[in-house]
């Protein structure tokens, strides 16, 4: 006891001056890019290359801009339902955790030990004691071992919890493009209906000129074999939309029944959005966010393989009271008695473990590095080909918005010589059949543009959820409180 008293006070001023060793902080955003070699050649900071959009900073709550109020809901029931969804949550939550033990390995850990008996039969010479121990003991982080391990644990909870916002995302953005796939099914398979009849009446027709003798049986062949094409293309998009619905239910954690009903019609497409640049949405995705996170954790675990390399100092203090009935005890000995003391562990040889180690995490700090680039070029490769291709199907809808026109007036040309008797009934029913095939046409490129327009919005990283609603000003003369503000929606 003398002896730890005086050294105990030179023992404490040691441990605080070497437990306050800062540690290195992770390379930021502009070093990561930096680091990664090849962005900086890309001319991030430039206008997209495809064209399209408007200038100005990205906005959120896009899934609010289609209009479609059973979207929103839809959208919502997945983002709470999503079996998928649910299982990233509970990740959050687990690396929650581990930052929590990792804090802990910081703190003094306090242990008690006791133990009594009648007699010391049995082996076991502790039942001839009676007593308690209260043992505290304290590694001092003194290189930042502990320190890097904890930041480690941050980072990655950072990354584990951005990397649930972007499903988040992409579930909202699946929700969006399957609902208008349901749609489109629908759609189509009520226009190759109506072409089937359209394509029956021309199956009847040829019947009676072959009767008549104004037709042959190849005619009639060739028309039946057409109405059995329709008929089949009707089964396969009966079967196509069901099976969406199905997939649009397992999104939303349902049972797959196709039960859920479809809009009617595919809503119109919003206007220009804005787009940014290039550079903005490596700040801005959530996907970008999380492995510029996983640089900065494969850092952290850098910093403590080195760390883990120097010697460990821990701090014990301990206060007991020990009696027996069966042994005896030095005349000297006093209770209750305790003690302070240090120990001192210093790697000196493990077979090349510990470099290693450094080694390893070291090569996973470069391919963290590296997956942030090719993460990078690839979010920007999906705006570019979101854009290219909404431009691409923008002059489609053009072209095909006039071929409909086209065919609505052929169409009331072969009404109008049917009419007067310069045509048969057969022209005016073939040329319904091109003006529906047309409209299909149009159709699926409409679905498309809507199924591209989500995929720009996941593209750039803009938020689905709406903002919150601002409580409105009290008015003074009222007197009364203002309403409460609604809770603010999850980060998307």
């Amino acid at each position: 006891m003398s002896g730890s008293s005086r050294s105990l006070p030179t023992l404490l001023a040691l441990a605080v001056l070497l437990a306050g060793c800062a540690v290195n902080s992770p390379p930021e955003r502009a070093e990561i890019q930096t680091q990664t070699g090849t962005l900086d050649e890309l001319g991030l900071d430039q206008p997209w290359r495809a064209g399209g959009g408007t200038a100005g900073e990205v906005e959120a709550a896009w899934l609010a801009s289609f209009g479609d109020a059973q979207l929103d809901a839809l959208a919502a029931e997945a983002v709470a339902s999503n079996p998928d969804l649910r299982v990233a949550a509970v990740k959050v939550e687990q690396a929650a955790a581990y930052v929590r033990m990792a804090q802990a390995q910081l703190r003094p850990q306090i242990n008690l030990f006791g133990t009594g008996g009648l007699n010391a039969s049995g082996g076991d010479l502790t039942s001839a004691l009676q007593g308690a121990m209260l043992g505290v003991s304290w590694e001092i982080d003194i290189w930042g071992r502990l320190r890097y391990a904890r930041n480690a644990a941050q980072e990655v909870e950072a990354s584990v919890a951005a990397d649930y916002a972007f499903a988040r995302q992409s579930i909202a953005a699946n929700v969006a493009r399957t609902w208008f796939s349901a749609t489109l099914a629908g759609l189509q398979q009520r226009q190759t209906e109506a072409m089937a009849a359209a394509n029956a009446e021309l199956v009847r027709l040829a019947e009676l000129r072959r009767k008549v003798g104004a037709g042959d049986e190849q005619e009639v062949v060739l028309a039946r074999a057409q109405q059995i094409s329709l008929e089949d293309s009707v089964e396969q998009l009966r079967l196509a939309r069901t099976q969406t619905l199905r997939g649009l239910e397992l999104l939303l954690g349902r049972y797959p029944s196709a039960e859920l009903a479809a809009r009617a019609d595919l809503p119109e497409l919003p206007g220009p959005v804005p787009v940014g640049i290039p550079l903005e949405i490596l700040e801005r995705r959530p996907d970008m966010i999380a492995a510029e996170r996983r640089v900065a954790a494969a850092f952290d675990r850098v910093g403590e393989a080195k760390a883990a390399r120097l010697p460990k100092i821990a701090l014990n203090a301990s206060v007991s009271t020990l009696s027996s009935d069966v042994l005896e005890l030095k005349p000297d000995f006093e209770n209750p008695s305790g003690g302070l003391g240090a120990k001192l562990l210093a790697p000196l040889y493990a077979g090349g473990a510990l470099k290693t180690q450094v080694e390893i995490r070291t090569l996973e700090q470069k391919e963290a590095l590296a997956d942030y680039a090719r993460m990078a070029l690839r979010a920007i490769g999906d705006v570019e080909q979101a854009l290219a291709a909404a431009q691409n199907l923008a002059d489609r809808a053009v072209l095909l918005e006039r071929a409909v026109t086209e065919n609505q007036r052929a169409l009331e040309l072969a009404n109008d010589q049917y009419r007067v008797g310069q045509g048969d009934l057969r022209a005016v029913r073939q040329q319904e059949l091109s003006l529906e095939s047309s409209r299909l046409a149009l159709l699926a490129v409409r679905s498309a543009q809507l199924a591209e327009r989500v995929n720009l919005h996941l593209a750039l990283g803009g938020s689905f959820d709406a903002p919150p609603e601002e409580a409105p000003p009290a008015e003074a003369s009222s007197g009364e409180a203002p309403p409460p503000a609604p809770a603010p929606a999850e980060p998307g």
